[in-house]
């Protein structure tokens, strides 16, 4: 059992993106690349482009694909159709620019690679030697590719993607469907578990189904909005939770 902040967890919950994987600002980059082109497309060469300190942050991130592209759309108060998932990659509706923001992702991953964040593989191998119960979750369709690129596949017990969100229709952040369907997964109670986010709407899921503790992440200089979205505790790094043991 662990004790934290006057909680005794046994299961942790982790968000991927941000937390894990330093995949986060390639997710951006990719945002941004794909949006910039499809906006200069449709609006002409005056069009403002993705901001990431706010556009991405306010409206992308922690969010599913096609949530993130449905919310930054009606930001720009621009309507496009749905489609379905069988759209080729070039057409301009939510499936389509969907599709495009991935490839331009993957292209990056397979090319570089993933890099992990030290302070969290080494709390992942502490937790795992303290036999706690551990899930990554992650709006991300490519949650499973990128954990095994990472080579942490052996750290959990359970992985809640994408994929199974659309499944199962879970709702995505800042609904707390995909943390609540992780702690079921694994047999544990939510007072017990212990949810670790660096998005606003993912630290908001947390706080909403009532976790036992929710870990804001601070890889980008937003403490105080991670306090306000309802996070216990801030954290730079995840070794500073050691601190945090009582």
């Amino acid at each position: 059992m662990l004790h934290i902040h006057n909680k005794e967890l046994d299961t942790v919950i982790l968000d991927m993106d941000g937390v894990i994987t330093q995949t986060a600002i390639v997710h951006a980059r990719a945002w941004k690349k794909m949006f910039d082109a499809f906006l200069e497309e449709y609006s002409g060469k005056d069009f403002e482009p993705l901001d990431i300190e706010h556009d991405y942050n306010e409206f992308i991130d922690g969010k599913s694909r096609l949530d993130g592209i449905r919310s930054f759309l009606s930001s720009r108060n621009i309507e496009l159709p749905e489609g379905d998932p069988g759209d080729d990659p070039s057409a301009n509706t939510v499936q389509g620019i969907g599709k495009r923001k991935n490839e331009i992702f993957l292209e990056v991953i397979e090319k570089d690679g993933v890099d992990v964040y030290e302070d969290t593989v080494e709390m992942l191998e502490t937790w795992k030697k303290e036999e706690l119960k551990l899930a990554v979750i992650s709006s991300s369709r490519n949650c499973r590719y990128i954990i095994e690129k990472a080579g942490l596949t052996p750290m959990f017990e359970v992985i809640v993607d994408g994929i199974k969100l659309e499944k199962e229709n879970l709702s995505g952040k800042p609904k707390p469907d995909i943390f609540i369907k992780a702690a079921e997964e694994l047999g544990s109670e939510i007072m017990r578990s212990m949810v670790i986010e660096d998005a606003i709407s993912g630290v908001q899921a947390g706080r909403k189904g009532n976790f036992g503790l929710v870990v804001g992440v601070d890889r980008n200089n937003k403490t105080d909005s991670l306090k306000k979205a309802g996070a216990d505790i801030v954290v730079k790094k995840l070794t500073e939770l050691k601190e945090e043991k009582e």
